[in-house]
């Protein structure tokens, strides 16, 4: 969204500092360890400003805001304005799709899910990484929301099995889970980052592998 615009560098800083940097780092290796092979041609929905596709290979990326695309092109990333509930590709486009940290943000999750279903070949795979709602980490940012905090203040967030629940009912399996950030908000951070499989209820972050199924 272009509300983006205006924090794009700030939000981008972010990501260097040694939080910024904590948290990333487990969340794209949460990403990775249950998608280690992303052959073929991939999609990351609600690119921003490039961070998890650059780290992830993946090479398009589309984004409502056009600022924070400017500093995904930096990155590498082939970018496209436009919004996940309308994707402006033909059917059977991509091998795989990535939403990282995106789905909170979208004004009609289950539509984005039909649309990275539909751009998808058969047996394609989608890759989520979210915050849930049931957790300590998306409690403390929807208390951040509330209070008027200038990203989280756009976000929803949803419980895990409700996530899985829409994936499911857009055409896709779940196949991998696993699970990140268990220390608490506002915390110092794991200097190494712990990886656990499965859906966990005390973590702060959420790796889902679906498959399209038909």
């Amino acid at each position: 969204m272009k509300a983006f615009d205006p924090i794009a560098d700030s939000y981008d800083r972010w990501y260097d500092s040694p939080e910024g940097s904590a948290i990333f780092r487990a969340e794209s290796a949460c990403l990775a360890l249950i998608c280690a092979e992303r052959r073929g041609r991939w999609l990351e929905v609600g690119v921003g400003t490039g961070r998890f596709a650059s780290a992830l290979g993946i090479e398009t990326g589309i984004d409502p805001s056009p600022r924070m695309l400017e500093l995904a092109a930096r990155r590498g990333v082939k970018t496209c304005e436009g919004r996940a509930e309308a994707l402006p590709f033909e059917a059977g486009s991509f091998d795989g799709a990535l939403l990282a940290l995106a789905f909170c943000f979208i004004a009609d999750p289950e539509q984005a899910l039909r649309e990275c279903h539909r751009v998808l070949r058969p047996r394609g795979r989608l890759l989520l990484g979210v915050i849930p709602g049931d957790g300590p980490w998306g409690r403390a940012y929807e208390r951040k929301g509330a209070e008027g905090h200038p990203v989280y203040a756009h976000a929803r967030f949803r419980p895990g099995k409700e996530i899985v629940r829409l994936a499911e009912r857009a055409g896709f399996e779940l196949k991998k889970a696993a699970s990140a950030l268990f220390w608490e908000p506002e915390s110092p951070p794991e200097a190494d980052p712990l990886i656990r499989s499965g859906i966990v209820p005390e973590a702060g972050f959420l790796g889902l592998l679906f498959a399209k199924t038909d």
